[in-house]
């Protein structure tokens, strides 16, 4: 019997690269990869289901699980991971010198319901007591009009709102003290040329994500890969073939890490951030499945229902194809 040809939207990882060049194949399956970031393949699966495999925003997914309408099914790969207090930029002279200092303050963002915001909310509701409700958001484009919503909003007016009107963005807003702080997926540019309009609110970031994680065992899941219902009802089989083989790429991609012959990537101390990665998250640091990431998968179901985005919380059993964990 012939491999059944399918169509994988996802961007050129690590750990994606062995499908890409063929050093791991999924069995009866032959993958026309095509690579492309992930702001451009959500959109094209959401709306057009142009894919019959995708890289996936994990927030969106949950949510429409929660909504009872969810066109895909998703296999337990967490594509992307990725701590998120890096990625609040506050204005010096706003007072903002601690999370709860952010209640009542202008905050700009791009997506309100991505998932590195929703992660970002979640943590400040459950770990600092500052709830989405709490804060004034401004909706836009860092330096150029953004995408709309990926997923429609439907929010409770408690949830104050500001869409940004044509020739606003939200860097020039900052610049100009209309905004107090800025939640920001992307590494706004006039913090990488050193602006003195914009700090971050944790510049300990490294040793709050740790901590972070010692206490609550949440590694923030950014991406998973779903499947269309379609293709999943005709062939189920397919989950668990595709499942194996991001597992082998993955491993292909961390195994080699820990070489002192050679440097496997361009970091100077490779080798000591391997080990300290070890301690802090043991060696199975990049996990995939259900149990060892069932905290994160537990916060990002409870998220999506406390902020309006899901009617109900989704259980952690709920999210992936049954029988691939």
């Amino acid at each position: 019997m012939p491999n059944l040809p399918l169509t994988l939207a996802c961007w050129n990882y690590d750990r994606s690269r062995p499908l890409m060049d063929g050093r791991v194949k999924p069995d009866g399956i032959d993958l026309d990869i095509q690579v492309m970031r992930p702001r451009q393949a959500f959109p094209r699966m959401l709306e057009k289901r142009e894919f019959h495999v995708s890289e996936m925003s994990l927030a969106s997914y949950v949510s429409l699980l929660g909504q009872g309408d969810c066109p895909f099914v998703a296999i337990p790969v967490a594509l992307s991971k990725i701590f998120r207090h890096d990625c609040i930029y506050v204005r010096p002279g706003a007072g903002i010198r601690s999370p709860q200092d952010l209640r009542g303050k202008r905050v700009g963002t791009t997506q309100y319901g991505s998932t590195g915001l929703v992660f970002m909310k979640g943590m400040l509701a459950h770990d600092h007591g500052v709830k989405a409700d709490d804060i004034h958001w401004f909706i836009g484009g860092l330096d150029a009009p953004t995408q709309r919503p990926l997923l429609p909003l439907d929010l409770p007016a408690s949830v104050k709102i500001d869409f940004l009107s044509d020739g606003q963005t939200l860097e020039g807003m900052l610049a100009a003290g209309e905004l107090d702080a800025l939640f920001s997926l992307y590494i706004p540019e006039s913090f990488l040329r050193g602006a003195p309009h914009v700090v971050r609110l944790f510049p300990n970031h490294k040793e709050v994500a740790q901590d972070y994680y010692r206490r609550t065992r949440i590694f923030p899941i950014m991406h998973t890969v779903v499947i269309r219902n379609d293709v999943h009802r005709e062939h189920p089989w397919v989950a668990g073939s595709l499942y194996r083989a991001f597992c082998a790429a993955r491993d292909v991609a961390t195994h080699g890490l820990y070489d002192t012959d050679a440097l496997h990537l361009s970091l100077p101390f490779l080798i000591d951030h391997i080990e300290e990665t070890w301690r802090v998250f043991g060696k199975d640091f990049w996990s995939y499945g259900l149990a060892p990431n069932r905290p994160t998968l537990a916060a990002i179901g409870q998220y999506v229902h406390e902020q309006y985005l899901s009617p109900r919380a989704v259980a952690p059993e709920e999210i992936f194809a049954p029988n691939v964990v």
